[in-house]
């Protein structure tokens, strides 16, 4: 595997200084000319920290120099070697957070917010109610009405990623990663579910005007929930259906909205991508029992929809919303997931690292600490541009 070249890294760290060399050194490996895995710890502690062999050479308990006062490692200065590696596992955090595999974590919009749990405000949209104006007379006023939505209260979830002396004097880099994945992986998982219980409808977390609603209604101020196995173009056409005679509270017009993706379960991936997909479907006319007319044109459907599979909103259908698996997987949306749903964020996924000579250095060899954080919650913003389709 080849490593970086630590020796240009320090001289870039002493001439850019640590701000800009770790600036330049995120962008690398965002950018994946550069990669977590090409890093060395022990090379990155020898070049980085004064005096560095000897530091790495004294984290080895046998070495009968290795018997220093606790004012002498003190005075190690470790700065430099924090800030390199803190980017190496920031970079393998984000990596493992932004997983492939967390798609409903992509179909939803990401909302900046200084609040835990806030009202979005807003105002009644006015409908039609244009009036003609005669010359010279004054324009009628349009009255408005106040409205908003809730969102819930926000909760932060973080993990610790420390790198023992063991780990530098050994040069076990890849269980640092290892654990930098898994911290991002765990963090990246979370936020997954609790997107998705809000897409399926486990969590209802819709409040407008102070009232609270089910995501998902069959009767009621809207109906966005049925009855409607996936199987052909037809049903694709009958969800589209529901939601465009879906109307505005306010105006009793209906939504504009343009459905531009499809969530279905694994089981439904290729039948989903075949419908989507077609060049051209025929529709066949018969009467008892013989066929009296086929007509071939063009697909209806043809790319008018992403198609997103999840395999874990399958399994928190079954144990969040009770559904037997069979009935899961028969479970498929269609929708704007952008204008229905979205993350509440107070802040992204986040590392910072732990000051130098911590007592978890003196009690625990740990020579560096680095913690992973997020804080959000996953709300709806408003049921109305998205349908629920299943079996029964």
């Amino acid at each position: 595997m080849p490593t970086i070249n630590v020796r240009e890294l320090k001289r870039l760290y002493d001439l850019d200084g640590p701000q800009r060399t770790c600036r330049r050194l995120a962008a690398a490996l965002a950018s994946g000319h550069l990669r977590p895995e090409e890093f060395s710890l022990r090379d990155l502690a020898e070049a980085l920290v004064p005096e560095g062999r000897e530091f790495v050479r004294l984290l080895n308990p046998r070495s009968k120099s290795g018997r220093l006062t606790l004012l002498e490692a003190q005075a190690v200065d470790t700065t430099a070697f924090a800030n390199i590696t803190g980017q190496v596992v920031y970079a393998k955090v984000l990596q493992a957070y932004q997983s492939e595999a967390f798609v409903v974590s992509r179909l939803v919009a990401t909302i900046p917010t200084p609040f835990s749990g806030e009202k979005l405000p807003g105002v009644g949209r006015l409908g039609d109610m244009a009036e003609q104006v005669e010359e010279g007379q004054p324009y009628p006023t349009a009255g408005i009405s106040e409205e908003y939505v809730e969102t819930p209260a926000t909760t932060k979830r973080g993990f610790i990623v420390p790198v023992t002396k063991e780990a530098v004097f050994f040069d076990r880099t890849n269980l640092v990663l290892q654990r930098a994945a898994e911290v991002g992986e765990f963090l990246g998982l979370n936020k997954e579910k609790r997107l998705i219980d809000v897409v399926i409808g486990a969590a209802n977390t819709y409040r407008r005007n102070g009232k609270a609603y089910d995501t998902y209604l069959n009767a009621g101020p809207w109906v966005n929930d049925q009855a409607n196995e996936l199987v052909d173009w037809t049903d694709v056409e009958q969800a589209e259906l529901l939601l465009r005679s879906i109307v505005d509270p306010s105006t009793g017009e209906p939504i504009l909205v343009m459905p531009n993706a499809l969530l279905v379960m694994p089981a439904k991936w290729h039948t989903a991508r075949r419908i989507i997909n077609a060049t051209e479907i025929q529709v066949v006319d018969n009467t008892a029992g013989a066929v009296t007319q086929r007509t071939t044109s063009a697909n209806p459907l043809a790319g008018s929809y992403a198609v997103y599979q999840s395999q874990l909103a399958k399994s928190r259908i079954v144990s969040q919303l009770g559904v037997p698996a069979a009935e899961a997987d028969q479970y498929w949306f269609l929708g704007d997931f952008r204008r229905a749903f979205a993350y509440m964020e107070n802040w992204p996924i986040t590392v910072v690292q732990a000051p130098a000579n911590s007592e978890a250095e003196f009690s625990q060899d740990i020579v560096a600490r680095f913690k992973a954080s997020e804080r959000g919650a996953a709300a709806v913003l408003d049921p109305r541009y998205v349908v629920r389709n299943k079996n029964a």
